[in-house]
């Protein structure tokens, strides 16, 4: 009986180890392997995972995981959401996700702290405003002095933006009080009272603009002209490793900003379908939301031209040292990989609407 038990502890151990071995194996790169969970060939789809945040910067994320994921050939790039900047900044040390959208500041702070990464793409043009409320008597930027702002944190180009600003109108240090609140909690701290103003990317901002308890005071293009926030930012591992994935997920992102920006003219039918793909399936939020932020004006927000600039990050580097955000300046190269950013007239779009869109639309 004790011989029957022992070995029947061995073989369960020893399944367990198989098992394990099978669960951790890192699947290989294979471009073009046919969508079936076993193809004929016994190869897998590659599933490569991209962090992002639940805001209108970071839009082509789920696209581009949701049209992998209902499309027949290459890789499937999954998309893994996050709260907030420190947490996926944790997860990316750990290498328990290699690429992710990110705050431009922080990647550049990661990268001069010696952290392998690199800027590959950028994930949007403008899309960030600053709110007060509807009663306020704030009408203009100097209208903020003596005021708490809220700001997304120390690390983004919000906080940057308001100290360029404040800077350019001779205010110093203190003459805003500018307070790090997550992203979500702007609205609500706002229409309490808690802070005068909030500066944030979208659609956290027009949040308080659709429940009237908020008005823009600036799109931040307004006062810094095709403001950048966040960008994809991957490991140099994988680039060295990986580089027919990393170039597969960028043509990704970049088709699917093109796709995004392709039909603003006759109705922008394709940024509705994003609203509701993104936000039923990927960001919990209201797709009448994020139609508002992405239609109402088209030009609040924009997918294309999304090369990392160098005459830009230059720029942005330079005001990082000047305001201590990044300890050291570094040359362009040190933190950017612009040979994965495609020419937009190569790429062709495969899709008109989303895949199963309107059986997303009729859920509850």
């Amino acid at each position: 009986m004790k011989l029957k038990l022992l070995i029947g502890a061995v073989v369960v151990l020893v399944g367990l180890f198989v098992l394990n071995r099978y669960v951790g194996k890192k699947k290989e790169y294979i471009a073009g392997v046919p969508a079936a969970a076993t193809p004929a060939s016994g190869v897998e789809r590659q599933h490569f995972t991209v962090g992002f945040l639940p805001v209108t910067c970071h839009l082509t994320c789920p696209v581009t995981s949701w049209v992998t994921q209902h499309s027949e050939a290459g890789s499937v790039f999954e998309a893994q959401k996050f709260t907030d900047f420190p947490s996926m900044k944790e997860a990316l040390l750990a290498r328990k996700i290699d690429a992710t959208f990110m705050n431009m500041p922080l990647a550049m702070k990661l990268a001069a702290d010696g952290v392998p990464v690199k800027i590959v793409y950028l994930g949007h043009r403008d899309g960030s405003a600053i709110m007060v409320r509807t009663d306020s008597d704030i009408h203009d930027f100097e209208g903020l002095r003596g005021k708490t702002v809220a700001i997304p944190g120390r690390f983004s180009n919000q906080n940057i933006l308001m100290l360029k600003k404040m800077r350019d109108l001779g205010m110093k240090e203190g003459d805003i009080v500018l307070k790090e609140l997550p992203p979500p909690e702007h609205p609500s701290a706002l229409a309490a009272k808690a802070i005068d103003a909030y500066i944030i990317g979208e659609p956290h901002a027009a949040k308080a603009e659709m429940e009237g308890f908020g008005r823009v005071l600036y799109q931040c293009g307004d006062l810094w002209p095709n403001f950048i926030s966040c960008g994809l930012v991957v490991r140099q591992e994988v680039i060295d490793q990986q580089r027919p994935m990393v170039e597969e997920l960028v043509r990704g992102i970049a088709t699917s900003g093109k796709w995004l920006d392709s039909d603003l003219d006759q109705g922008a039918q394709h940024r509705k379908d994003a609203s509701v793909v993104a936000g039923k399936m990927f960001y919990n939020q209201k797709p009448e939301l994020l139609q508002f932020v992405l239609t109402k004006d088209v030009k609040r927000v924009s997918y294309t031209d999304l090369k990392p600039p160098k005459d830009r990050f230059d720029e942005m580097m330079a005001l990082f040292a000047d305001f201590n955000v990044i300890p050291k300046r570094m040359q362009f190269e040190e933190y950017t990989d612009t040979s994965f950013a495609p020419d937009l007239e190569t790429l062709p779009l495969t899709f008109d609407r989303l895949p199963d869109v309107d059986k997303v639309a009729a859920k509850q």
